[in-house]
């Protein structure tokens, strides 16, 4: 793979990086530095040529001033190397910490909504308000909740099955329940298909192991896997949910209220456009089982440790539902 880098210096080792949960990622260490070598897994968005969009996407935002980490160039100038059928990028090492929103200041979560609202900004000039759209349809449909009922049934014999039972599966059986009762509640808010397609390209998986900061600077973005055509102001909402979300299930409102107002001058998004966004995303949160998904279809508990958190948040949401939409609009 190296010798494909030639002035990257000769390997001296390379280990697993720990974080991740799609895709693999190396600490590559040579005689003349450290790198990030990232191994494409992802079915979905691991092709060629969509990677070198993401790549090209980087490269062009460096140049606006967005802190991101593009990909090194090989001997021909590439930055895919395909080995085996499957794709390899190598990227500067960027030394920071990842850093929740309960380890963010105000201030600090003030600049993260600018800078989010400079990332769109940015993928609007670099990519194109109208690119990417030929296959997209008019609107997109909003979960409905007939559909979303017969996951809950799945899941709860999933979990009701399990041996050994544990506290998870507990936990996992009264939030189920708790939430058809919410659905059947409130099935009659569920949003309208929009009568028109997004327009803004979205980085698409905004949270806090995708933002690296050195101090209390965000110094790189990563992870551009989910590079798309998306409402922008849904990624607004989506990753204020992620960043800001306490243990017990609540926002951090005060912090997200300052977040959200940067964001919407950086981002030129109007009060309409984000409360339109915190109903879409708050239905969306309310018919969302993927963790449970992971742990009993997949067999796969890595994702497990959030669930607590996030399936508090859908209930307390539905609660403060006014409130939650002051903080991103006011």
């Amino acid at each position: 793979m190296l010798r494909r880098y030639p002035d990257t210096g000769e390997p001296l080792s390379c280990k697993p990086t720990t974080k991740g949960l799609l895709n693999h990622g190396y600490r590559v260490s040579t005689t003349r530095g450290s790198y990030f070598l990232k191994h494409h897994l992802d079915d979905s968005t691991g092709d060629r040529a969509t990677i070198v969009r993401q790549h090209r996407a980087t490269q062009r935002l460096q140049s606006l001033g967005v802190p991101v980490a593009p990909p090194v160039q090989d001997t021909e100038g590439d930055t895919v190397t395909e080995i085996g059928g499957r794709c390899y990028a190598l990227h500067p090492w960027v030394d920071g910490l990842h850093r929740a929103g309960a380890q963010l200041s105000t201030a600090q979560s003030e600049r993260l909504g600018a800078l989010l609202g400079a990332v769109h900004t940015g993928l609007e000039q670099v990519m194109g308000a109208g690119s990417g759209l030929a296959h997209r349809s008019v609107g997109y449909r909003s979960p409905d909740p007939a559909d979303t009922f017969a996951v809950i049934d799945e899941l709860l014999t999933a979990a009701r099955r399990r041996r050994p039972r544990d506290a998870f599966d507990e936990l996992a059986e009264h939030r189920l329940l708790e939430r058809r009762t919410l659905l059947e509640q409130h099935a009659d808010r569920r949003p309208p298909t929009p009568g028109a397609p997004a327009t803004g390209w979205v980085h698409g998986d905004f949270h806090p192991l995708n933002v690296l900061y050195r101090g209390g600077d965000p110094v790189a973005i990563l992870d551009w896997d989910r590079l798309g055509v998306q409402p922008r102001a849904e990624e607004a909402v989506r990753a204020a949910a992620i960043f800001f979300v306490l243990p017990a299930g609540k926002l951090e409102l005060e912090k997200v209220r300052e977040y959200a107002r940067a964001y919407r001058r950086a981002a030129g998004a109007g009060a309409a456009e984000l409360a339109a966004a915190v109903h879409r995303v708050w239905w969306e949160r309310l018919n969302d089982f993927w963790i449970l998904r992971w742990r009993y279809c997949l067999h796969d508990q890595r994702a497990d440790p959030q669930f607590p958190a996030v399936s508090a948040l859908a209930v307390w949401w539905t609660r403060e539902y006014e409130t939650v939409c002051e903080a991103f609009t006011g």
